[in-house]
């Protein structure tokens, strides 16, 4: 398999340029959201831009229905453009809308070719597309996120009076129990999947420099009529300076992936050998290591982690990048598309690798009160006095820990109720 693409057509000097690794597409790469971030799914979504803006401007009377037909139909084989070929040509384009606006236009042919694009500029169609792509790779994720949410939900219930030690600052403290501990995980990820249901996707639509001057006084109608074409809001203005929309989708998928890696880093932490309270149950052969195959890692955990963590640097980079000047910004918004599709691509392998984690979770209760009943100096109250007395009558036999949970059971019924509530209302 070749490991490059030819040089850009018609840049003499511009050499090839090597293809993206694959080789650890299994970790980063893993789930159903990356296929709705490839390029294939790039081309398609710009391809349903340009379908769509030929109807809006029919819609509005500035364009043949005929004409509108015919780049629809050439639009909807998205197969038949080759992505390779697209892709060498970006680099002498300067976006990826250009090379398929041409590729586009002579399989349109004929008067309707003169139409292909009509009034856009590149960065409309990519930034819708991009909305597109959101809309999209954002189905599959919270799919994964709700079968994690409801995993956890199943352990909070199973677990509500599962005794585990407390830790607190990596030391430890009053009894806990697991089903708290699940509840906590659970309202945190379930808070993040709300905010990136929340998201608003906007079109994209204000040609040169946001005026639309080439569709006269109805360019307002062709922005509503493209919007509800491809589904998306209809923005108050032209955004192509404003890149609140890409902020507010970094700072959601952001705090997604760092719900997930939280919990993932608690799992890792509860399975390590000294304290085994939970292990994943993994197919055969998974969990060990290369120096030690009889190792029992918590791989998925693992590697939702190792997802997660790549996406603060990615956040920062599109904020960054949302610092562009007048009425199109040079380099900032190029700047862009790289970490935003690498953020879909982490975000949702680490949430698939937590779903799986959560699949082969098993919880060892016996476990948990034997690291309780390790411990006869355990903390049990804030009061260094009280501290010592109650972890005498430990030692002695005489307390009972159940009595030091204060509102444990409370506050996981809590958690599962609003969690059933917000499910039955999605």
């Amino acid at each position: 398999m070749s490991d490059s693409v030819p040089g850009v057509p018609g840049v003499p000097g511009v050499p090839a340029v090597p293809a993206r690794s694959s080789l650890f597409d299994a970790l980063v790469a893993a789930g159903p959201v990356a296929s709705q971030v490839g390029d294939e799914a790039w081309v398609r979504a710009m391809l349903d831009v340009e379908s769509a803006l030929a109807a809006a401007q029919a819609d509005a009377g500035l364009l043949a229905w005929e004409h509108a037909r015919s780049i629809a139909e050439a639009c909807r084989d998205h197969g038949a453009f080759d992505v390779t070929q697209l892709r060498a040509g970006v680099g002498g384009a300067g976006d990826p809308a250009a090379p398929l606006v041409r590729a586009l236009s002579e399989r349109v042919g004929g008067e309707a070719a003169r139409f292909v694009h009509r009034g856009a500029t590149g960065q409309d169609v990519v930034d819708s597309a991009a909305m597109l792509v959101a809309a999209r790779a954002r189905e599959p994720l919270l799919a994964d996120v709700e079968h994690c949410t409801d995993a956890l939900a199943a352990l909070a219930r199973a677990h509500v009076g599962s005794m585990q030690v407390g830790r607190t600052l990596a030391q430890h403290a009053p009894p806990v129990t697991f089903g708290l501990t699940a509840a906590g995980w659970l309202t945190a990820l379930d808070a993040a999947a709300d905010r990136v249901r929340a998201l608003r996707f906007p079109v994209q639509l204000g040609g040169a420099v946001g005026t639309l001057a080439s569709f006269g006084e109805y360019g307002p109608d062709v922005v509503t009529s493209l919007a509800a074409r491809l589904g998306l809001a209809e923005p108050v203005l032209p955004w192509h300076t404003d890149r609140t929309p890409v902020v507010d989708l970094a700072a959601a998928l952001g705090g997604l992936a760092a719900a997930v890696s939280a919990v993932a880093a608690s799992i890792v932490v509860l399975a390590q050998t000294d304290v085994a309270e939970l292990h994943e149950e993994g197919p055969p052969g998974s969990g060990g290591a290369s120096t030690m195959p009889p190792a029992r890692n918590p791989l998925a955990a693992v590697s939702a982690r190792a997802c997660g963590k790549q996406a603060p640097g990615l956040v920062a980079d599109l904020l960054a990048a949302a610092e562009q000047e007048n009425q199109r910004a040079a380099g900032a918004w190029h700047a862009e598309w790289w970490p935003l599709i690498q953020l879909w691509r982490v975000c949702g392998s680490a949430v698939h690798w937590l779903r799986e984690s959560l699949r082969r979770l098993r919880v060892d209760e016996v476990r948990m009160r034997e690291n309780l009943d390790a411990h006869g100096g355990l903390v049990l109250d804030d009061d260094p006095a009280v501290t010592t007395h109650l972890s005498r009558e430990r030692i002695q036999g005489l307390l009972d820990p159940v009595e030091y949970l204060g509102s444990a059971s409370v506050f996981v019924e809590r958690a599962l109720t609003a969690y059933g509530r917000s499910r039955r209302e999605r």
